[in-house]
């Protein structure tokens, strides 16, 4: 692939975390402020991450693992009795709600959260509403988004907390046991523990590439991508489907591409990582994905790649219910659709009411059929409709040539040609840009606030999670790096600090990858980080991979 031209840094508007602040009206919270680009000045001038207080102990060993390819362990603090566990509620929504309908949340508007505490309060579970302030980001202003309600009383353990839960149950409400080393922002003494994996181009002999494993609709855990492909080290990668409803699992919810090839559509603008097996031209790039046929009745626009029909996990298509703006985590519909589907996806094509026209290596129909669903042979391909857009195959006979065009492209429209080496990895939000903060939270459709949903925000952007995230520093190296979270032993990153921590590592490029139950890292055959699912390590869509040199 040539390389995306690169742009110009815009401005970057100030960071801020601040999940509590007190207003009249409001208790005071456990958040506190901090900012993305304070974070670089002399209060860390000993090169030390920017998290918690400054002079935490920090320590780093590294190991080689092979020629080129090293791996760092980062650990940051320690607990010290400052994090406590706390109840966080479901708040109903009111009827002076802005949405009286919403479902029950985290976050909800002031008033809904005032009263919801006070009405605790009454029941004997002493509440307090505290506001929860969105981070200024690229393209999200500063401001507060909602509030939230907490009970006041403090536990030293989540046995403590959960007793209250209990209690809380029994008498018609919910709630959570949360620690509060888990808010975003917050002076929290640690730990914090980190895995970075650095490929250095100009020793490196080995492979580095992405993998989905045998195909894209079952899903394999990292640590077995790693076994399958022989890899030296690997990292869980991009994000895709897990629930059935939402469309194939393990498929990539977002643009993949493998050896060269484009198996997955791009969410509409959002940013992606592109490998080459010399780990010589690591970008953080845009990129789009257009395809046609061409029939007897003219060129019919291709809706997607490697997908169920109707079914757009994360959105950003065109013509979907109900955006076709990027938005995470949501699955936006279309009932009328023109899938391409390739031998990548699996056994057979996704089954269902429609009509698919199976064709061979020259583009010649060999089946129509009535329905969706068939087995693909060595080198075929077919093309999937549903609804109104069935009628563009209906008339397709079997000799007929049906020519297909895909073609990714940048961000300016402009065709990308990839090379056989070559992989892209679907991720977001942009965190670094020209080595400056840019995290473009709304472009990259992680700002649900503006629907009327602010709890995503809190969850999803503003509290400490496990993260992955990869990218480039200014010797052109490429930086993966995977940090543990949603443990006590492992605190996690908002996405400000996410982006913050990839600034101290050094990077000049860096875009968010999956994370929560999915962040993994493995190396020599061993895992190397803490799943935080309850079930142990997440099967995955697909895996960034390191390997060794043949």
């Amino acid at each position: 692939m040539t390389a995306p031209r690169r742009r110009a840094a815009a401005a970057v508007l100030p960071l801020a975390v601040v999940l509590s602040v007190p207003t009249a009206g409001f208790a005071q919270g456990v958040g506190l402020a901090t900012s993305s680009e304070a974070v670089h000045s002399d209060r860390y001038s000993r090169g030390e991450l920017p998290l918690g207080r400054p002079g935490l102990s920090e320590t780093r060993s590294t190991e080689t693992l092979q020629r080129g390819v090293t791996l760092t362990t980062i650990t940051r603090g320690k607990a010290d009795g400052s994090s406590r566990w706390v109840v966080e509620m479901s708040i109903p929504s009111s009827v002076t709600s802005p949405d009286p309908d919403a479902p029950a949340r985290s976050v909800q508007d002031a008033e809904s959260a005032q009263a919801f505490a006070a009405r605790l309060s009454a029941a004997g579970f002493a509440a307090e509403a505290e506001e929860v302030r969105q981070i200024g980001a690229a393209d999200v202003a500063d401001g507060v988004i909602g509030a939230r309600a907490r009970l006041t009383a403090t536990h030293a353990d989540k046995a403590g907390a959960d007793a209250v839960v209990a209690a809380l149950k029994a008498a018609g409400f919910t709630g959570r046991s949360w620690y509060t080393g888990w808010d975003g922002g917050t002076s929290a003494a640690g730990p914090w523990t980190f895995s970075v994996l650095t490929i250095d181009p100009a020793t490196f002999r080995g492979r580095l590439t992405g993998t989905y494993g045998p195909d894209l609709e079952k899903r394999e855990t990292t640590s077995e991508l790693a076994r399958l492909t022989g890899a030296t080290a690997a990292i869980n990668a991009g994000f895709f489907v897990m629930d059935p409803k939402a469309g194939a699992e393990g498929d990539p919810a977002g643009i993949a591409a493998y050896d060269g090839r484009v198996v997955s559509e791009a969410v509409a603008g959002r940013p992606a990582l592109a490998l080459d097996a010399k780990a010589r031209n690591t970008t953080v790039f845009r990129p789009g994905w257009t395809g046609q046929i061409r029939t007897g009745t003219g060129a019919h626009v291709l809706d997607g790649i490697n997908r169920v029909p109707g079914l757009v996990r994360n959105c950003g298509g065109t013509g979907d219910t109900p955006t076709d703006a990027p938005r995470h985590d949501v699955t936006c519909t279309d009932d009328a659709e023109l899938v391409l589907m390739t031998e990548a996806f699996g056994a057979t094509t996704p089954k269902g009411e429609g009509r698919e026209v199976v064709l061979d290596r020259r583009g010649r129909v060999v089946a129509n059929h009535a329905a969706r669903g068939t087995a693909l042979l060595k080198g075929q391909r077919s093309v999937q409709a549903t609804g109104d857009a069935a009628a563009a195959l209906a008339g397709l006979r079997v000799g007929d040539r049906v020519p297909v065009t895909t073609t990714m492209t940048d961000e300016t429209g402009d065709p990308i040609g990839l090379r056989q080496d070559q992989a892209v990895i679907n991720g977001g939000p942009l965190l670094v840009k020209a080595g400056r903060t840019r995290i473009t939270q709304k472009r990259d459709g992680m700002n649900q606030a503006a629907v009327a949903n602010p709890s995503f925000d809190y969850g999803w952007v503003l509290q400490r999670n496990p993260r992955t995230f990869a990218g480039t520093d200014a010797r052109g190296r490429t930086i993966l790096v995977a940090s543990d979270g949603r443990q006590v032993g492992h605190l996690g990153l908002s996405i400000p600090e996410t982006a913050a921590v990839a600034r101290a590592l050094g990077m000049r490029e860096a875009l968010n990858l999956d994370g929560g139950g999915s962040t993994a890292l493995v190396a020599g055959g061993a895992m190397r980080t803490s799943p935080s699912d309850a079930t142990g390590e997440r099967p995955v869509g697909d895996a960034i991979v390191v390997l060794p040199r043949r």
